[in-house]
């Protein structure tokens, strides 16, 4: 093909077949142009068309430089992650894409060659027989992607030759290649092993686009701790290089891990730097996904203004260049504000066609984790049977293991449309999933939910102390509008002031107080855990909350705070 879309009249010898020793290099130099456009496109420009000029590279460098084009195939993967096709991301992965094909071997290389291409590639699908057969006694793994996709396949064999088609010979490409594969592919078990190996082989390896493949990796993995990691060393690494590209990426990983951690604090100052970052670099899809990871932020706080500017700046790119992730995540986050503001009716319409099927679901890495707040809102708005149409999605969702929050909001939200008999149960078995996984956030958001269903029960004593704890939560991570929401239960149910409602032992919940009186009795948290038979971290977290419920700093104020309320 020509630089214009034209296809060249005479195929280009390739290698020095037929005495054309100079055919080789040329091509090369034409992949490398469009590898550097590819790269561009994708953090700046129309994805899809970044998609295409990578495939093109990737076939103009495949004689030549192979390494690199395992690299630029690899970046085609992450333009078709960005449209949120996931198919089209499993035939970039695979090198088995159509257009990939017709477009970069079809018109750049001899007939003879093309048919050692074929020739080779057939045999390598004799020799690496498909994992089909294998799996096809095994229970299904869970869907999160709701869609249908193309058997997995083995690797080439050893005696092979090397890699065909679409294989990568780097190690580090192919394991991450291979699990991110394994993972669209609805096969989870088989993604831990190589994804894992990314996250080794990255302690070890300085370089800044092997570590933000390695935040990549653990966030797939649900490893937020290992996210966070990788993300910091890449922007050490990319300021150190004085590289605002590398450094505008890297806070957008860092910024997503802290998101996902629930650090809503951490994640917007991260995001911030990452805006002025991509700015400089020119790199205008980074500069949207940053203000989407924005309006999220401000999702939390309830800032109604800034959730709709950023989201607005992020929306308006991703649907010029075909953001689908980050266009998901904006939309998201407007409904997530109108919830905090007490608007489910408008968050239930704008998150519908998000979860629900069809041509306008979000985007497969994102949808998923909107489920919550969409259950919230058509129970709030008085949709329950909207509601229920969804949980099996998310019940999938939760069971895929990537998402350490996804646990604790599946009980909460089966609690939200389950009968006065059964729902007390799951709003306490969410509470102790949110335990072990921590995150005040969440968990504020489930014993808000929580006092409110006591509070209409008459349970008032029960209720004050959850919507209490609830309020302690959103206070802490700075969730103002969840906050005044907390507030006006408190209200309602009876609480003299805020100020009464903050302060006493009654503020405490069940579990909270039986570990206060522990403590006050000079209980170590180790004593504690085994006289309660839960975890040492779990009193750990049990107790901060403790401190700051009742605002104080030492094991001796506690101790004195219980015995002039025990008087």
């Amino acid at each position: 093909m020509n630089g214009d879309g034209s296809r060249v009249r005479t195929a280009l010898p390739i290698g020095g077949r037929n005495g054309g020793d100079s055919a080789g290099p040329a091509v090369a130099d034409r992949g490398r142009a469009a590898l550097a456009r590819g790269r561009r496109q994708l953090f700046d420009g129309p994805v899809g068309d970044a998609r295409a000029s990578l495939l093109l590279a990737a076939s103009l460098l495949a004689a030549e430089a192979p390494d690199s084009a395992e690299a630029a195939r690899l970046a085609a993967a992450d333009a078709a992650w960005a449209t949120g096709d996931v198919t089209l991301c499993l035939t970039t992965l695979d090198g088995t894409d159509t257009a990939g094909r017709a477009g970069g071997y079809a018109g750049l290389v001899t007939a003879a060659a093309t048919d050692k291409v074929a020739t080779d590639k057939a045999a390598a699908d004799q020799d690496g027989a498909p994992t089909t057969g294998r799996d096809a006694d095994r229970p299904a793994s869970p869907d999160p992607t709701d869609v249908t996709v193309p058997p997995a396949e083995s690797g080439p064999p050893e005696s092979s030759g090397g890699p065909g088609p679409g294989w990568a010979r780097d190690a580090f490409v192919r394991d991450y290649r291979d699990g991110m594969r394994a993972l669209l592919a609805r096969t989870p078990d088989r993604a831990a092993g190589p994804l894992r190996r990314v996250l080794d082989q990255a302690r070890t390896d300085g370089r800044t686009d092997r570590l933000l493949r390695a935040a990549a990796a653990a966030l797939l993995l649900g490893d937020v701790r290992a996210a966070r990691a990788a993300g910091a060393r890449a922007l050490a690494a990319a300021r150190d290089a004085d590289c605002p590209a590398a450094e505008a990426r890297a806070l957008e990983y860092l910024a997503y891990g802290e998101l996902r951690a629930g650090c809503h604090a951490q994640a917007r100052t991260h995001a911030e730097e990452g805006v002025r970052a991509a700015l400089a670099a020119g790199y205008r899809n980074t500069a949207a996904s940053h203000h989407a990871m924005l309006a999220l932020a401000a999702s939390i706080e309830g800032d109604t203004a800034t959730v709709a500017r950023h989201a607005s700046v992020a929306l308006t790119t991703a649907r010029r260049h075909g953001l689908a992730q980050t266009a998901t995540l904006a939309e998201w986050a407007t409904a997530r504000a109108d919830l905090a503001r007490g608007r489910p009716l408008d968050a239930y319409d704008r998150l519908g066609p998000l979860v629900g099927p069809g041509p306008r679901r979000g985007h497969f890495a994102v949808w998923m984790l909107a489920l919550p707040c969409y259950v919230e809102a058509a129970v709030l708005a008085g949709h329950p049977q909207d509601a229920s149409t969804v949980l099996a999605d998310l019940a999938r969702w939760a069971a895929f293991g990537v998402d350490p929050h996804a646990p604790a909001q599946l009980a909460r939200c089966r609690a939200l449309l389950a009968p006065d008999d059964r729902a007390d149960d799951l709003y306490l078995r969410a509470l102790a999933l949110h335990d072990e996984r921590g995150g005040d956030f969440e968990r504020a958001r489930t014993e808000l939910l929580h006092g409110r269903w006591l509070r209409r029960r008459r349970r008032l004593r029960e209720a004050r102390s959850r919507l209490g704890a609830a309020l302690v939560g959103f206070e802490r991570c700075g969730a103002g509008a969840w906050a005044d929401q907390t507030r006006g239960e408190l209200r309602a149910n009876g609480a003299a002031s805020v100020t009464e409602a903050a302060g006493g032992l009654s503020r405490l919940t069940p579990q909270q107080l039986r570990i206060a009186r522990y403590v006050a009795e000079g209980a170590t948290n180790r004593e504690v855990a085994q006289r309660l038979a839960v975890s040492t971290r779990t009193v750990d977290y049990h107790l901060r909350n403790v401190f700051a419920a009742l605002g104080v700093r030492s094991r001796m104020e506690l101790a004195r705070m219980v015995d002039q309320e025990s008087r």
